[in-house]
């Protein structure tokens, strides 16, 4: 693979340049590049700016309206985007429940549904992890029994991130109790959110946000034409989903924008009169995370190479979802040692306003230690670190 970008793909960069200094709005990106979090029309208002210029979807094929992007060109915007401050795309229907739509849908609900994911118009969330079923996921018992056209589904998800602004749902359920093994007996449902029965209730996360919830299920009626691909076939369906989920995981653009982030922090705080940044033990940690960037940064082009050649991603997500979360965490850590004691209190006014404030101490210390609380669930959510590790040893191993 040829590291070096070529004089079309300069261009490209220049391109997205050029577009985000023009179409990013300065209060998002303010608001991303302090650490902060934004509100969920944010994330709508920035989705329809990119529909509008034709690059809602930038990894999705022409086909369904996206922009048809090859490897290169999509590392590139990932990164300018990330750098620029633009938030990232909430991947739940772009990034996850789409490419199964689009590999395993009939046309009806490619026409149904693509358009309006692309557009912004409608929010989706995942129905995936279930009390005692996260990691094992082939564990879960939420129920759709089939009654002629409809099945009645009962149960119970959590861990439903952003469930509250959702418009749809895409679930696994189990559709045949009987079925001899975990795996099977299980399919794959879009569901409404709006249907009768559906109570969503907020599970508020050590860092005072109201970002996940649980998402009971009592007596939901869902068309069969919402089913996903053949009945009881789900599991295949979740597979491919989880892949994608694990590789867009890395967030390589991310923490590169957070890595820079952590170099101007410590070259603003002081150890013994100097920047922190020129200590020789802090600065040899700050390095260790950014050589690892970079080589995660390569296999999540190899990966997208892959992607693009039409081969479902392999264990090499799950090597991007193990690295790419524990670079994740680090940069967390360093920033919060960065600072000391002025990272530990902040406070909240309102999830949903995004204003997080330290008491005391410079105004970038105030989000920090809600982050890092924040970011220890990286290396849980999309399969546990752990759960890669035993995948990564039984595909390539066989153990």
């Amino acid at each position: 693979m040829d590291l070096n970008f070529n004089a079309e793909e300069l261009a490209f960069r220049e391109e997205v340049r050029t577009f985000l200094r023009e179409k990013l709005p300065a209060d998002i990106a303010k608001q991303i590049k302090s650490g902060l979090p934004i509100r969920a029309q944010d994330y709508t208002r920035w989705q329809k700016i990119l529909h509008e210029r034709g690059w809602g979807a930038p990894s999705w094929p022409k086909q369904f309206g996206g922009t048809g992007w090859g490897p290169v060109q999509l590392h590139i915007y990932d990164e300018e985007a990330a750098a620029a401050g633009a938030p990232r795309t909430i991947p739940f229907g772009l990034k996850m429940v789409a490419p199964v739509i689009m590999a395993f849908g009939n046309p009806a609900q490619q026409q149904r549904f693509l358009p309006r994911i692309l557009s912004g118009e409608d929010w989706w969330c995942q129905g995936y992890s279930e009390p005692g079923a996260g990691s094992d996921l082939a564990s879960l018992k939420t129920r759709a029994e089939r009654q002629g056209d409809h099945y009645i589904v009962n149960g119970q998800k959590t861990w439903n991130t952003l469930g509250q602004h959702a418009d749809w749902i895409f679930c696994l359920v189990r559709s045949d109790p009987n079925a001899p093994k975990q795996q099977q007996g299980i399919s794959f449902l879009l569901i409404d959110m709006k249907t009768p029965g559906i109570t969503v209730r907020p599970i508020i996360t050590m860092d005072g946000a109201h970002e996940v919830n649980e998402v009971w299920f009592e007596n939901v009626k869902v068309p069969v034409e919402n089913r996903v691909g053949e009945e009881n076939k789900g599991w295949t369906y979740a597979k491919f989903l989880l892949g994608h989920e694990r590789t867009n995981i890395a967030g390589v653009g991310a923490s590169k924008r957070e890595l820079e982030r952590l170099k101007a922090i410590a070259s603003k705080e002081l150890k013994n009169g100097k920047p922190l940044i020129e200590d020789p033990l802090f600065a040899s940690r700050v390095a260790q995370v950014e050589i690892d960037l970079i080589a995660l940064e390569i296999t999540n082009l190899r990966a997208l190479a892959q992607e693009a050649e039409k081969h479902a991603p392999g264990p090499e997500a799950s090597v991007l979802k193990i690295k790419g979360t524990e670079i994740q965490q680090a940069l967390t850590e360093l920033m919060m040692y960065a600072v000391g004691p002025y990272a530990l209190p902040f406070g909240r006014a309102s999830s949903e306003e995004g204003d997080l404030r330290t008491v005391a101490g410079p105004d970038y210390a105030g989000p920090l230690a809600a982050t890092y609380c924040n970011f220890r669930k990286v290396t849980i959510y999309g399969g546990s670190n752990e759960i890669q590790r035993n995948i990564i040893s039984q595909m390539i191993l066989g153990l």
